[in-house]
C-alpha cells in the first residue's frame, strides 16, 4: 500500500542501488581528502573516479561466501578499480562509511519531509484564513462548549505544524553528521583533517567525537521528531473522524466519483484517510521506540542497531512524507458543512451560552453558586431532549426574570459576542 501511493523519490532513496552508491560517495570523497593532503595523486584521484563502481548482482554472490555486504560492496569496487582499490578505504572502518553514508541518505529524504511540512503549513494558514468567520461548536470531552470558528481550530493546527518544522530543522542539521574516525574512534590509521575534509565535501558536519559509530542519540532524537509530526497528523485526522461522524457531520472527506465506502452498504462515505493516517502513526511512534532501543550498544560499537535501522529509517521517512502528502490532499479536498456546523450550535435552545447566563446573574448581585444552581436547572432540563429549549426554560423562569428581563436574556445569546477576539488571534499569529 505504502509502495502504491509514496513518492517515487522518496523510494529511490532507501533503494539498494543508492545505499550502495552513497558508500560510493563517501569512500571517493575520503580519497578526494587524501589528494587534496598531497598523500595521493590527482591522476591516482582520477583513475580511481573513473573506474569505481559496483553491481548489485555481483555483490550478492561475493556477500554469500564472505557474509558481510559492506566487504562484498568494497571487494566489488576494488574489482573495477583493479591496482589503485589499494587506496581506498585506508584507515577506515565500516562503520565509518556506513553512519557517514546513513546521513546522506537522511539528508536526501529530509529536503523531501521539509518540503512537505511547508507545504502543508501554507495550506493550513490558507485554509485557517479562508474559514475565519466559519462559526462552529467548540467541544471539551467531546461535549459542547462555546462557540468558535472552524478556522481557529485550523489556526492552532497551524501553530503545530510550525513548531513541528523548528524541531525537524533542528534534527535535520544534528543527523547531518559524518565520521572518518577509524576503529573505535580513535584516528589510530587516519588524520582527523581526512575527516574535516571529506565531510566537507561531502556537505556533512564531523562528529565532535565517535567510538566506531555516530551516537546513537543523534538518531533517537531525529525519529521522535518524526514520531511527534506523526502523531499531531493523527491528532488532526482523528478531529476530523469525530467531526464527519453521521449525528456531527460538519465534515466529509471527499468523494470521487465512482468511489464506493462499503460493499454492503451503498450509503457509506468513510473517513478512510483520517483512519488510515491514525494507524501509521502507531507504526512511526513505535519505530521511535526501536531507536530509543539502539542508543544502548556494547562498548564502543555492536551491531545490534544496525538490523533495526534497515527498517526503520526507510519506513519512518517514506511513512512520513505520505502522510504528509496524504493529510494535504484530505485537508485541500474538505467539504466543509458550513450550515451544519451553525446548526449545531443551536441544539437543544442554546445551552451553550449557559455562561453568559451565569456571569450576568453574577453582575446582577447573586453569589456564583446561587447562579450556576439555577443555570444548571434550566441547562439540564433541555439537555439532550429533542425539544429542550434552554432559552425557553429562562424566559418561564421566575428566578431569572427576578434579575433579567426578556431584552436582556436574548442580548446573551448572540454568537459574535464570543468572536470579538478572534482578529487579536490571527493578528498574533502573524495571519492577518
Amino acid at each position: 500500500m505504502i509502495d502504491r501511493y509514496s513518492k517515487t523519490e522518496m523510494k529511490k532513496i532507501w533503494s539498494i542501488e543508492n545505499k550502495f552508491q552513497t558508500y560510493l560517495q563517501v569512500e571517493l570523497a575520503v580519497c578526494e581528502a587524501y589528494q587534496k593532503t598531497g598523500l595521493i595523486s590527482k591522476e591516482i584521484l582520477d583513475e580511481i573516479k573513473t573506474k569505481a563502481s559496483f553491481e548489485i548482482k555481483r555483490i550478492e554472490e561475493i556477500e554469500a561466501e564472505v557474509k558481510h555486504d559492506f566487504i562484498a560492496f568494497l571487494t566489488n569496487v576494488n574489482e573495477h578499480v583493479g591496482v589503485n582499490s589499494r587506496f581506498i578505504h585506508v584507515g577506515l572502518t565500516s562503520s565509518d562509511v556506513i553512519d557517514t553514508a546513513l546521513a546522506l541518505q537522511l539528508k536526501q529524504a529530509n529536503a523531501i519531509i521539509e518540503k512537505d511540512l511547508k507545504n502543508l503549513i501554507n495550506l493550513l494558514a490558507q485554509k485557517a484564513l479562508q474559514y475565519k468567520e466559519t462559526i462552529c461548536i467548540g467541544r471539551s470531552h467531546g461535549i459542547h462548549a462555546e462557540p468558535m470558528t472552524f478556522g481557529l481550530k485550523l489556526c492552532n493546527w497551524l501553530e503545530i505544524m510550525k513548531r513541528n518544522l523548528q524541531r525537524f530543522t533542528y534534527a535535520k542539521n544534528e543527523i547531518a553528521t559524518g565520521q572518518i574516525s577509524g576503529p573505535v574512534g580513535t584516528y589510530s590509521n587516519i588524520s582527523p583533517e581526512i575527516e574535516k575534509i571529506s565531510c566537507q565535501i561531502l556537505g556533512l558536519k564531523p562528529a565532535s567525537i565517535s567510538t566506531q559509530i555516530i551516537q546513537r542519540d543523534l538518531h533517537a532524537n531525529y525519529l521522535q521528531v518524526l514520531a511527534l509530526i506523526a502523531s499531531t497528523i493523527e491528532q488532526f485526522a482523528v478531529e476530523l473522524r469525530h467531526l464527519q461522524r453521521s449525528e456531527v457531520l460538519e465534515v466529509e472527506e471527499g468523494f470521487s466519483k465512482g468511489q464506493k465506502g462499503s460493499s454492503a452498504m451503498p450509503h457509506k462515505k468513510n473517513p478512510i484517510s483520517g483512519e488510515n493516517l491514525t494507524g501509521l502513526a502507531r507504526i512511526v511512534r513505535a519505530n521511535s521506540f526501536a531507536a530509543l532501543e539502539n542508543v544502548v550498544l556494547w562498548h564502543e560499537r555492536d551491531i545490534s542497531h544496525s538490523s533495526a535501522e534497515r527498517i526503520i529509517f526507510p519506513d519512518s521517512t517514506i511513512l512520513i512524507d505520505y502522510m504528509l502528502t496524504r493529510f494535504s490532499n484530505l485537508l485541500e479536498n474538505l467539504v466543509i458543512n458550513e450550515k451544519k456546523m451553525l446548526e449545531n450550535t443551536t441544539l437543544f435552545g442554546g445551552c451553550i451560552f449557559s455562561q453568559k447566563i451565569l456571569l450576568a446573574l453574577v453582575e446582577k448581585g447573586l453569589s456564583r453558586e446561587e447562579a450556576y444552581k439555577i443555570v444548571q436547572k434550566n441547562a439540564l432540563n433541555a439537555w439532550g431532549k429533542p425539544a429542550g429549549n434552554f432559552k425557553e426554560n429562562l424566559l418561564k423562569d421566575p428566578e431569572i426574570s427576578k434579575y433579567l428581563t426578556k431584552k436582556e436574556v436574548n442580548k446573551l445569546f448572540l454568537i459574535k459576542d464570543y468572536l470579538k477576539n478572534i482578529d487579536a488571534i490571527y493578528k498574533r499569529l502573524g495571519l492577518i
